[in-house]
């Protein structure tokens, strides 16, 4: 399928079956993952901390991402491929536009960004040059140092009703979809309700939305250094990278025969 067919199978989803969609970054991830049945991959900007080190998303370049993106194009998955917009790289609708094309370039199939009303015409400029575009709503990861830490959205009916237009906004604009994250779940139960395009959440509650969306990593439990409160692992890989790798120091390492 085009991109614009897996983007369009992806909104022709609001209201039905629940959409599954997990962050990827590498190649191998990207062929399983795939095989696994997953609807949407996402190239997200996370890689800043679950596989290169950094604190928080706002490390991430356009670099990162362009050498990310390539490694899971190159899976040529069944699902769609969204990267995301890095920080400081869509300032202006020419400079979004100019960067999703790189990601596009790279092999992404659509792109996604945070925020709301302020970036409408951004989002506008992007579809209107026929790459789908997907929308963040809620929590804003690349915000985190200007908000001062992650925090809960939706607890008011003043920050309800500031999603809701953002929502619409970006809806006008063309998204196919929009990831809500950290929003309280009968906010996003409610908002989900109202919108026209299928929202997918993370740290939203359970069936609070069109679908969800994991970290690779949480999923897997293979980076247990920070797990969020709202991570459901449903495996333990670095448990079971350590002993293997303590297995192979011991046969390594052991007394000669």
């Amino acid at each position: 399928m085009t991109a614009h067919q897996k983007s369009e199978s992806i909104r022709v989803r609001k209201g039905g079956r629940p959409l599954a969609a997990l962050t990827a970054y590498d190649y191998p991830s990207a062929r399983l993952l795939d095989e696994g049945g997953v609807d949407v991959l996402l190239v997200g900007d996370s890689l800043g901390m679950v596989v290169l080190g950094f604190p928080d998303t706002t490390h991430v370049t356009l670099a990162h991402m362009l050498h990310h993106i390539s490694a899971v194009a190159r899976a040529k998955p069944r699902a769609l491929i969204v990267g995301d917009l890095p920080i400081h790289t869509y300032a202006s609708p020419a400079q979004a536009l100019a960067t999703a094309r790189e990601l596009v370039a790279a092999g992404a199939e659509a792109v996604k960004l945070e925020g709301g009303i302020r970036q409408a015409e951004k989002v506008r400029a992007i579809t209107q040059a026929g790459i789908p575009v997907m929308g963040h709503l809620g929590m804003l990861p690349q915000r985190v140092l200007e908000e001062g830490g992650y925090h809960k959205k939706g607890k008011t009916p003043e920050q309800t009703e500031a999603i809701r237009e953002g929502a619409q906004a970006l809806i006008d604009a063309g998204v196919f979809a929009i990831v809500f994250e950290s929003i309280i779940p009968e906010t996003a139960r409610q908002l989900s309700a109202s919108l026209s395009v299928p929202t997918i959440g993370i740290g939203c509650g359970e069936n609070t939305c069109d679908g969800e969306i994991a970290v690779i990593t949480d999923l897997l439990g293979s980076y247990p250094w920070f797990v969020p409160p709202f991570a459901k692992p449903e495996a333990d890989l670095a448990d079971g990278i350590r002993k293997a790798v303590t297995q192979y120091v011991a046969r390594i390492s052991g007394p000669k025969v």
